[in-house]
């Protein structure tokens, strides 16, 4: 591999970091958010993957009568396997959660769905819904209601 292949899987795996952290900040949908945690995912098991390269090594297994010589370094390679079945699991049960609550409160929405849940625990805790749910009550409009 040459130094300027390395350089871009080295660019593309900080990309897709950056697309998967962007898309969970940046997105109001659950199941995106998801899908943007399994990006940035896959540019952290793709960086992890690069940091065992070494130029000119073989892959690390000894065979008899063959010499020893630099060998790529496995521990991040068994790292990358691991985190991808977490990563799996992990995924599995977001989206398990993410149908759940779309079965709940009918939308994937965070926006909506937050104002959902807090109607839903005002209405088990018998308080009382916020006046807006888009912006805070200012001390002239709660005169203004009290009053009349």
């Amino acid at each position: 591999m040459t130094e300027f292949t390395l350089y871009t899987f080295l660019a593309a795996s900080l990309g897709l970091i950056a697309i998967g952290i962007g898309g969970v900040i940046l997105s109001r949908n659950l199941f995106r958010i998801v899908l943007a945690l399994s990006i940035a995912e896959a540019g952290g098991n793709l960086l992890l993957v690069l940091i065992g390269f070494r130029h000119d090594a073989i892959a690390p297994i000894i065979e008899p009568g063959r010499a020893l010589t630099t060998m790529v370094d496995s521990i991040p390679q068994a790292m990358v396997l691991t985190s991808i079945v977490i990563g799996a699991g992990v995924q599995a049960l977001a989206l398990a959660l993410a149908i759940r609550a779309r079965a709940s409160y009918g939308t994937l929405d965070m926006g909506i769905m937050r104002a959902r849940m807090e109607a839903d625990i005002n209405r088990v805790a018998g308080a009382e819904s916020a006046a807006s749910l888009h912006a805070p009550a200012s001390s002239s409009t709660l005169l203004t209601e009290r009053k009349a």
